[in-house]
C-alpha cells in the first residue's frame, strides 16, 4: 500500500472539521491541525483538543494572520484541508499564498462543505457567502493549485433533528405538526457528518478527484420534505399537520430576520425552494459522486438517521 498523505487541517476544531480530522487519523494519515494559542487554552475547545491529543494528532501553533507559521506548517504536509468558519472564508487567500510559497502541496481542499456554489441560486445574505467561496475557487484555479471541492450538501445533524422551520426536515419531537418550506416537493440531500468526513478523506489520495468537485449524493439520502415527513409519520405511527411556508412568505421572513437566522433562512431558500443541491446533473468535466467512487463506504441513510431520533 502506498504511503498515505500527510494532511494539515486549518479550522480543524470547528463543527465539521473535528469529524474530518478524526476520519483522517482513523484512515492512517499523519494528521496535523493548525491551532492558535488561544484555542489550546480555551475551555470551550478543551474536549476537542484532548480528543485530538488522544488520537495522536500533531498540533501545530499558528494563525491565518501569521504567514510564516502558515508556510512552516504547510511545508510539513502533502495536503491542506480548510474547514474554517463562514466568517473567515475570505481569509483563505492567505492559505493560497502560503501554499504557493511552500511549493510542496499536491492537493488543497478549501472550506466548502455545503452546496456547490458554482450552481447555486441564493438570495442575500447566503448569496455573498457563496460568492466568497466561488472567488476562492477561482483564485485556487488561477494559481494552478491542485484542488478538490467538497459539495457535502446538508448536514443531517443540523437539519434532521431541528425543531423549527429555519432548519427544515422532520423534527424529532414533531408529533402533531411540522413547517415545510416551499411546496415540499424539492429534493434535498442529507448526509451524516461522519460520512461526509469519510468520503472527504477517501478523496485525498484519489487521482479521480483531482481538480473536481466531490459531490456527496448517496441515492438513499436524496429526499423531498414531503417524503421526509411521510417517512417520519410511518415511524411514529400517526399523521402530522403540514404547514407550508411558500416562497413569497419565506423571502419576507428573510428580509425581516437578523443575524444567524437570516443566514440560515437564506440558505434554506436555496435548498428547499430553488433545489440547488439536486437541480443539475453531475458532469465528468467538473465533478464526481462520492458514493459511486467509494461503494465500499456504508453510509447512514436518512431512514436510519431518523431511527436515532425516537
Amino acid at each position: 500500500m502506498a504511503e498515505r498523505s500527510r494532511i494539515l487541517f486549518i479550522g480543524g476544531t470547528g463543527y465539521i472539521g473535528k469529524f474530518i480530522v478524526e476520519a483522517s487519523v482513523k484512515a492512517g494519515h499523519p494528521t496535523f491541525v493548525l491551532v492558535r494559542e488561544s484555542t489550546l487554552s480555551s475551555p470551550a475547545k478543551s474536549t476537542v483538543i484532548n480528543n485530538f491529543k488522544n488520537l495522536g494528532v500533531n498540533l501545530l501553533l499558528g494563525d491565518l494572520s501569521d504567514h510564516e507559521s502558515l508556510v512552516e506548517a504547510i511545508k510539513q504536509v502533502d495536503v491542506v484541508i480548510s474547514t474554517i468558519a463562514h466568517d473567515q472564508l475570505y481569509n483563505q487567500d492567505k492559505i493560497i499564498a502560503a501554499i504557493k510559497e511552500a511549493g510542496n502541496i499536491k492537493r488543497f481542499f478549501p472550506s466548502e462543505f455545503g452546496n456547490d456554489v458554482d450552481r447555486a441560486h441564493a438570495v442575500e445574505p447566503a448569496k455573498t457567502g457563496f460568492a466568497t467561496k466561488a472567488k476562492i475557487r477561482r483564485a485556487i484555479e488561477a494559481e494552478g493549485i491542485p484542488y478538490t471541492y467538497v459539495a457535502s450538501n446538508s448536514f443531517s445533524g443540523f437539519f434532521l433533528p431541528a425543531l423549527n422551520h429555519s432548519r427544515s426536515g422532520a423534527p424529532a419531537s414533531a408529533r402533531d405538526k411540522v413547517i415545510i418550506l416551499g411546496d415540499g416537493d424539492t429534493k434535498v440531500v442529507f448526509n451524516k457528518e461522519d460520512d461526509i468526513a469519510t468520503y472527504t478523506i477517501k478523496a485525498v489520495d484519489d487521482p479521480r478527484a483531482v481538480n473536481k468537485t466531490l459531490f456527496i449524493k448517496p441515492p438513499s439520502n436524496i429526499i423531498s420534505s414531503n417524503d421526509l415527513v411521510s417517512l417520519w409519520e410511518k415511524k411514529i405511527g400517526k399523521k402530522i399537520e403540514r404547514i407550508y411556508v411558500h416562497e413569497e412568505q419565506l423571502l419576507k421572513n428573510i428580509q425581516e430576520a437578523s443575524g444567524p437566522r437570516k443566514v440560515i433562512l437564506s440558505i434554506c431558500h436555496s435548498l428547499f425552494v430553488k433545489g440547488d443541491q439536486t437541480n443539475f446533473e453531475i458532469e465528468p468535466s467538473f465533478g464526481v459522486e462520492a458514493s459511486e467512487l467509494y461503494p465500499d463506504v456504508k453510509y447512514t441513510t436518512v431512514a436510519e438517521y431518523l431511527n436515532q431520533l425516537f
